[in-house]
């Protein structure tokens, strides 16, 4: 179903292709199959195979490594597109983009070297860690460690929460390292990023490196999240981000602020299949003699939600398009993350009280995405600490002289 929502002026020819081929693999390939897979809790591995052959892994990462060069606002959208047909795909897709944008921003060149052309051929697939099960966005108050033996370092602690825990070959960690920062020092100056190469899978995957189940959820099936738990684990040193210990913070953050574009695409994507099924159904579904569309209560509904969705897309292209001309993005790419977010929530609402009780049948996707849009009100950053982060910028902005 396509219509005038939703639409992004200015864009090339190349990434109006890239754009409607992905659409297109969505329409045939991902919203077929979506729901049954998501049931099952079953990894989409033909969808991911299809990506690949797409480029699709590769999207952002140079040209000089294989990758497609592209840039986050082509990205944001194919993440748009993905998002529409199953938001878990886009799951798979954006913590091995964080990654390799970490990579390509902070990376040594040898490590650039080493991973980027693999990620692009998405033969290697990237997550990335911060999370603990005592900590989420209070980053400062991580307890993983690493400390230096000779040549290597050994990490010890536990993260959580890691997307593509299991399936992914390469994770981006990050941990205190206390070495050269004397005591004292301010936690976020005292934070390490390492690139540990694994073997996907569950269990011990390497010496002192445990990757466990998959931990069941709500919703945001298909896609793997686990816990990873590091008793000794040894890196060698040259898998330090950037080859100098301290700057692990400010490289997450980096990633964070490009994951939370993303974070507001998925939002807009899963808002725009709500609205589609919503006004769908109105158009089929007939109470005292007509369709219910035709009752005034349903069109405005469908004019609040259809507003939503067109709102929460302006803000997220903005958001791509100021990172992508270099410049300060984080108060954009709040205001995005924060309102697409709760947009897709209401929107997705709004759309399950227009199926009336067969909304809450399992036969109907919109019970797929109802239990789906809760994770993006969490997800890089929660509403609350969206706000903290745009009101500090706001008072930067705005700060009275004298």
């Amino acid at each position: 179903m396509t219509g005038r929502l939703a639409r992004t002026d200015g864009l090339t020819e190349v990434q109006r292709e890239i754009v409607a081929t992905v659409r297109d693999f969505v329409d045939k390939e991902i919203l077929p199959v979506a729901t049954e897979l998501e049931h099952r809790d079953e990894y989409p591995v033909a969808i991911v195979d299809g990506l690949k052959e797409l480029g699709l892994f590769g999207l952002m990462i140079p040209e000089e490594y294989g990758g497609l060069g592209e840039s986050l606002l082509t990205y944001a959208l194919c993440v748009e597109e993905l998002s529409r047909g199953w938001m878990s795909v886009s799951g798979i897709v954006n913590t091995h983009f964080i990654v390799a944008y970490m990579l390509k921003q902070h990376g040594t060149a040898e490590q650039k070297d080493a991973f980027l052309p693999r990620m692009a051929a998405g033969e290697v697939r990237g997550a990335f860690s911060m999370s603990e099960p005592g900590l989420g966005s209070d980053v400062s108050a991580i307890t993983s460690k690493a400390v230096r033996d000779g040549d290597e370092y050994v990490l010890t602690g536990q993260k959580m929460w890691l997307t593509n825990g299991g399936t992914s070959s390469l994770v981006a960690v990050l941990v205190r390292s206390d070495e050269g920062h004397p005591e004292g020092t301010a936690p976020h100056k005292s934070m390490t990023t390492f690139l540990i190469e694994k073997e996907p899978g569950f269990g011990e995957v390497m010496p002192g490196l445990t990757i466990p189940g998959k931990i069941e959820k709500m919703g945001y099936k298909g896609v793997d999240t686990t816990e990873m738990i590091m008793e000794g684990l040894r890196v060698p040193a040259d898998r330090v981000l950037g080859g100098a210990t301290g700057r692990g913070f400010y490289q997450m953050m980096d990633g964070v602020e490009v994951g939370r574009v993303n974070v507001a695409a998925r939002g807009c994507g899963v808002a725009q299949r709500a609205f589609e099924l919503g006004i769908s159904y109105a158009q089929q579904r007939h109470t005292f003699g007509k369709p219910i569309a035709g009752h005034q209560a349903v069109q405005f509904k469908l004019a609040e939600m259809a507003t939503k969705v067109e709102a929460a897309h302006a803000m997220m292209v903005n958001a791509a398009r100021k990172k992508d001309s270099g410049e300060r993005n984080d108060l954009e790419a709040g205001m995005a993350k924060y309102l697409a977010s709760e947009y897709c929530k209401e929107v997705v609402e709004d759309a399950f009280r227009i199926h009336g009780g067969y909304g809450f049948s399992k036969e109907y996707e919109i019970e797929r995405l109802y239990r789906e849009a809760p994770m993006l009100l969490i997800g890089e950053g929660t509403a609350e600490i969206q706000k903290m982060i745009i009101g500090r910028r706001l008072l930067e902005e705005y700060r009275i002289q004298g």
